[in-house]
């Protein structure tokens, strides 16, 4: 195996639970709690349904659940539905960074794995972590959108070092794993350009599902390539560029985890409008709409190019172009005076009385935001009244962003909201204390049982 593999196998078989930080346990409960509670938010979704329809009903030894209906089938499959349903609402986790994306996509891979193995809740716990920590190098130094990839890049190959973690593979058939993913998984960033189709929610279910595919592949002996990053037509050769990883998350060196970098969002909404959705908020009550003028928005140009850079982002037909548009999210905002799944119903999508108010809003790139991203998520809202006056309001870490997290007690109200209507009122409170003492659950039954649906 080339450098690379070498160096993440040797550090995921060595992470080891007691490695972890008191702080760092608690922020990946958080993680599974907002994950769990957005899986059951999208679970009615038509791709989800979708997904779960796919799913083989299997019984025995080494199947996996899917959340939500407790039914066991491959572990491959459930990876894939459980990942649907937490990415649907687009309301789960996201790595602000060069790479973006969302690590938490890579939960049902570890669930996936912990289910064939009968693992505890530390063992999913240092999983995850690892998970995080893998996808997070990676993403923070390569652009993936930008230079015409998907998510999934990243995704694919922790999934696959994270589920083999909690199969035990030893770290030989680790490094197999990912270069098994790493050589099968290039995805295109056509995912998420112009009109965006229900498959903007699944793409990262196709890699996590992959990596649980690759892992299982490994234990059973199947090798891999040996030089999936740095051979000559290796990742690094052919997608990347080199890509030099150090600085891995380290308590006793005190290199902080990656996981602890990654935003929990508040609004169901792509992570650059988040800032959009708040501003409007803030200001709806402070002017008559019938006295608008015009509204500017200024952010970094990223957030510009991938929310309202593109025609479609001005006129939404599809729930996943809406909740990826800065003007349809800031017209709903201002609309109805919240930001909810509702929003995003195709009646309300397709509300021609949006239109005007959306056509009221101009998006421009801040050089100094774009400097300061991604460490900073700057924007500036004006809204411009036909009196003249003017109104503004300025963000530079939205509510949800790692360094203005939400609280636990926030958290735990997004969670209820996002489970209401899903699970009765004692479901959802068994649920949750499940959830808040994660690390001690001896097994994933108390999971899957209590939050069945049907």
């Amino acid at each position: 195996m080339d450098a690379i593999a070498r160096y993440l196998s040797g550090y995921a078989a060595s992470l080891d639970y007691r490695d972890l930080p008191r702080d760092t346990v608690h922020e990946a409960r958080r993680r599974i709690l907002d994950s769990v509670g957005c899986a059951l938010g999208g679970f009615a979704a038509e791709p989800c349904r979708i997904a779960r329809d796919l799913a083989p009903a299997l019984e025995g030894r080494g199947t996996a659940r899917i959340l939500g209906t407790g039914q066991s089938t491959t572990p491959d499959m459930a990876a894939f539905a459980n990942t649907a349903m937490i990415r649907y609402l687009d309301c789960n986790d996201s790595f602000v960074s060069p790479g973006g994306g969302h690590p938490s996509d890579m939960l049902p891979a570890v669930l996936a794995a912990a289910e064939v193995a009968g693992a505890s809740g530390r063992a999913v716990i240092t999983a995850l972590v690892l998970a995080y920590e893998i996808y997070g190098q990676f993403a923070a130094r390569f652009a993936t959108r930008e230079k015409g990839w998907d998510q999934g890049l990243f995704i694919g190959p922790a999934s696959a070092c994270a589920a083999g973690k909690v199969l035990g593979l030893p770290e030989e058939q680790l490094a197999h794993a990912m270069a098994m993913t790493v050589v099968s998984q290039v995805p295109l960033g056509q995912t998420r350009v112009g009109e965006l189709s229900a498959w903007k929610g699944c793409a990262t279910a196709m890699a996590a599902r992959n990596g649980v595919f690759a892992a299982l592949l490994a234990r059973a002996g199947m090798e891999g390539p040996p030089e999936p990053f740095e051979g000559r037509y290796g990742l690094f050769e052919q997608v990347t560029g080199e890509l030099p990883l150090d600085g891995f998350g380290d308590a006793n060196a005190g290199v902080p985890f990656k996981l602890a970098e990654t935003s929990i969002k508040y609004f169901p909404v792509q992570i650059h409008t988040q800032a959009g959705a708040a501003m409007a908020l803030e200001l709806r009550d402070e002017f008559d709409p019938d006295q608008l003028e015009r509204i500017r928005i200024e952010t970094y140009g990223v957030a510009v190019r991938n929310a309202a850079g593109e025609p479609e982002k001005w006129d939404p037909k599809t729930r996943e172009t809406a909740d990826h548009s800065l003007p349809y999210v800031v017209a709903v905002a201002l609309t109805d005076g919240g930001v909810t799944p509702a929003s995003f119903d195709e009646k309300r999508i397709g509300d021609p009385l949006l239109r005007p108010l959306m056509r009221k809003i101009e998006v421009s790139e801040d050089p100094e935001a774009t400097r300061n991203y991604p460490a900073q998520q700057q924007a500036r809202m004006e809204v411009e009244l036909r009196s003249g006056r003017r109104l503004t309001r300025a963000a530079d870490y939205p509510k949800g962003h790692s360094r203005n997290p939400l609280s636990d007690s926030e958290l735990e109200q997004k969670f209820l909201g996002l489970t209401a209507g899903v699970l009765p009122r004692a479901r959802q409170a068994a649920l949750l204390e499940s959830l808040r003492r994660f690390d001690e659950l001896e097994n994933m039954d108390a999971l899957f049982k209590t939050c069945q649906v049907v």
